[in-house]
C-alpha cells in the first residue's frame, strides 16, 4: 500500500509538470532525500536514519506551515498561494544537506548539484520567485545542521567568523 501511495504522488507530480526541466526537478525533489535515507540503510546507520527523518521531518513540516500561514501567491498567477518557500527545495536541500553533514562534502556534491537545480528548475517554471527557493534551502539546510551529527568520530569544518577565516576539528570520545 505504501509504495503504490508513493508511485501514485511520484506520477501525479510528473503528470502537472510542464516543462523537461520541471520534471527533472520534481524526480530530483524526491530522489535526493531518497539517496540520503538509502545511505543510513545501506551503511546500517540507525541513528543516521533516525537523525535523517527528524531533519526531513522537521523542514517539511516547517515548509508546509510558512506556505499556509505566508499564503504568497506563485509568480505564474495561479490560483495557488503556496509560494514560499518552495518545498521542492527544503527537501532536496536537506537530503544533500544530511548526506554532507553525515558522511561528508564528497559525497554529498552530486546531490547540491542536483538541489541546486531542482531550485532553478522551480524559479524557471515560474512556480517560485528566487527569494522562496532561497528560503527552502536554508531551511533544508539548517534542520539538517542542528539536528544532525556526523557519522565519524572526527569532523572537520570550516569557520568563518568577522574577518577570521580557519578549520575547526571535533573529535568525539
Amino acid at each position: 500500500m505504501k509504495k503504490l501511495l508513493i508511485t501514485f504522488t511520484f506520477l501525479h507530480t510528473l503528470i502537472y509538470a510542464n516543462s523537461i526541466s520541471e520534471r527533472a526537478g520534481d524526480v530530483l525533489t524526491l530522489l535526493i532525500p531518497a539517496a540520503a535515507l538509502g545511505s543510513t540503510l545501506y551503511v546500517k546507520d540507525t541513528n543516521g536514519s533516525i537523525a535523517f527523518l527528524k531533519a526531513y521531518g522537521s523542514t517539511v513540516l516547517t515548509t508546509e506551515i510558512l506556505k499556509n500561514t505566508v499564503k504568497e501567491q506563485r509568480p505564474n498567477n495561479s490560483d495557488s498561494y503556496t509560494s514560499f518557500p518552495s518545498g521542492h527545495t527544503s527537501s532536496a536541500f536537506s537530503g544533500a544537506s544530511f548526506i554532507h553533514k553525515r558522511y561528508g562534502l564528497k559525497y554529498a556534491i552530486p546531490a547540491y548539484i542536483g538541489a541546486i537545480y531542482t531550485a532553478y528548475s522551480r524559479v524557471e517554471a515560474e512556480k517560485h520567485y528566487t527569494r522562496d527557493v532561497i528560503a527552502g534551502a536554508l531551511l533544508g539546510i539548517g534542520f539538517t545542521w542542528y539536528i544532525v551529527s556526523p557519522y565519524k568520530n572526527l569532523q572537520v569544518t570550516p569557520s568563518v567568523e568577522n574577518d577570521t577565516y580557519g578549520v575547526q576539528f571535533n573529535y568525539k570520545w
